[in-house]
C-alpha cells in the first residue's frame, strides 16, 4: 500500500463534515494488516477532542483508494496498541 509513502499529514471529515487535520506518525503493518497512528495537529487537538494518538486500520475501498477505519474490535485495537509501544520503546 502507498499510504507508507503519503506526506505526514491528512484530514479527517466528522460526522457532521467538519474537518480536523492530523500527523502521522507512523505506519505499522502486523499481522498482514497496515495500521496508520495518527495525532491531532496541535491547534485542533481542543476542537477535535483528541489528546492522544489514535490508531486507524489502513484498507482499499472498492475503487482502490486507501480508506482509514475505525478499529471496533478491542482485542485488535489491544495487539496494535502492544506493537506500537514496543516500537516506540525500541527507538
Amino acid at each position: 500500500m502507498a499510504f507508507e509513502d503519503r506526506e505526514d499529514r491528512v484530514v479527517l471529515t466528522d460526522e457532521e463534515g467538519g474537518e480536523h487535520p492530523f500527523r502521522v506518525i507512523d505506519v505499522i503493518e502486523l499481522e498482514g494488516k497496515i495500521y496508520a497512528i495518527l495525532l491531532p495537529d496541535a491547534g485542533d487537538v481542543e476542537e477535535a477532542g483528541v489528546e492522544e494518538a489514535v490508531i486507524f486500520r489502513v484498507e482499499e475501498d472498492e475503487n482502490g483508494e486507501e480508506v482509514l477505519y475505525d478499529i471496533e474490535d478491542d482485542d485488535e485495537w489491544e495487539r496494535v496498541a502492544e506493537a506500537y509501544s514496543h516500537m516506540a520503546e525500541e527507538e
